[in-house]
């Protein structure tokens, strides 16, 4: 298939399908569900890459993944009304950190320097 150049074409063409792809996955009791995620516009998404490194790279080297092609992964997600598929993310927030505790009673002191 060959890829239309003209300025007057209002969409790309199609890519071909993507192949197998790292599917990050949350084990459980009955086996294991794909993760779905969001888009910058809060958008559901299924997401895959296209080599391990490049999962871990985004999601960590403990993340969990199994090996899907394209069609597959849309078929598992389109059920859920997930119609998107991210190829290769490259930006993730970072993992939550726990809170430091608060102590109310340092929060009420007068700071350093300060005249009360």
């Amino acid at each position: 298939m060959t890829e239309l150049l003209g300025a007057d074409d209002p969409e790309p063409s199609d890519r071909s399908p993507a192949g197998p792809l790292f599917v990050p996955v949350r084990p459980g009791q009955a086996g294991c569900a794909a993760r779905i995620f969001r888009t910058p516009l809060g958008d559901r998404t299924a997401v895959g890459f296209t080599s391990a490194s490049a999962l871990a790279a985004v999601l960590g080297t403990g993340q969990h993944w199994i090996r899907l092609a394209e069609p597959a992964l849309r078929a598992l997600t389109a059920p859920l009304g997930v119609t998107l598929v991210t190829v290769d993310p490259v930006f993730s927030a970072p993992a939550p950190q726990p809170l430091p505790s608060w102590d109310p009673e340092a929060a009420l002191a007068p700071a350093e320097g300060t005249v009360r």
